[in-house]
């Protein structure tokens, strides 16, 4: 990008201090503007995303991305364990880069199943020299039934991607008992939320809390669905490519 039209991201350092008790280093921040600057880049090719403007990019994005994971850190305790994360339909790379970003110690898997999407985040983890994220090009679905992915991982994440119940059935099964899935969502509707219980319990999961907050520049709605994974999720789950989305459990009364 030319540095005569370079545009900077905002340093919000004490908003990133107020919301999350937690601020960026400064090889940190060189990180966040590369991305800025590689995802305006590609979008012209692969629509990555409308959210373009410096103080939009840094909100909708890297603040909201790392909101989720706001009680990690809040404890510097956590930033030093080795943990395996994965986002599940990653698109342009939230929240899993912003995430590989800041806690450089977690493995990050970048799941898609757009080849196009994945070949791009490639290129951003060598340009942004990111060492400790991974990509994947393939189906939710796919993966939750092959061994090697089931079960292993500590984080999941998923960031506009499914209605929640959907949201469950991807990330359960992927998730070490005592993993924590991380739902991010706008407004959540009463309809989202009435089977969600009985679901995750048939997944073996249960609801840890709900976090609904506002954001810190437009002030619009947001909300967070930590889902704790407490047993085993039955093996038939989840089910083939389309089917979750197409046919969303209803509880165990009514599958």
């Amino acid at each position: 990008m030319n540095d005569d039209n370079r545009q900077i991201l905002p340093e919000m350092n004490s908003l990133w201090q107020e919301t999350l008790n937690w601020q960026p280093t400064i090889q940190q921040k060189q990180q966040f503007q590369k991305l800025y600057e590689l995802i305006i880049v590609g979008n012209k090719k692969l629509n990555l995303t409308r959210i373009t403007t410096t103080e939009e990019f840094w909100e909708k994005h890297l603040w909201d991305s790392l909101r989720g994971i706001k009680f990690i850190l809040e404890n510097q305790i956590n930033w030093q364990e080795e943990k395996k994360v994965i986002d599940i339909g990653t698109g342009a790379g939230f929240p899993g880069l912003p995430i590989a970003i800041t806690l450089p110690q977690y493995a990050v898997t970048l799941l898609d199943s757009t080849r196009k999407k994945i070949s791009f985040i490639e290129t951003i983890l060598a340009d942004l020299n990111i060492k400790n994220a991974l990509t994947i090009t393939n189906r939710v679905e796919q993966i939750g039934r092959v061994l090697q992915y089931r079960e292993i991982y500590d984080i999941a994440l998923l960031r506009a991607v499914a209605p929640t119940v959907v949201c469950a059935e991807y990330a359960l099964p992927l998730l070490k008992i005592g993993g924590i899935a991380i739902l991010y969502r706008g407004n959540l509707t009463t309809d989202e939320q009435i089977n969600l219980p009985e679901v995750v319990k048939l997944l073996g999961g249960k609801i840890e809390t709900i976090e609904e907050f506002k954001t810190p520049l437009s002030q619009s709605i947001r909300n967070c669905v930590y889902l704790r994974k407490v047993g085993k999720t039955p093996i038939n789950y989840p089910r083939s490519v389309g089917v979750p989305s197409q046919k969303p459990l209803l509880g165990v009364k009514k599958i």
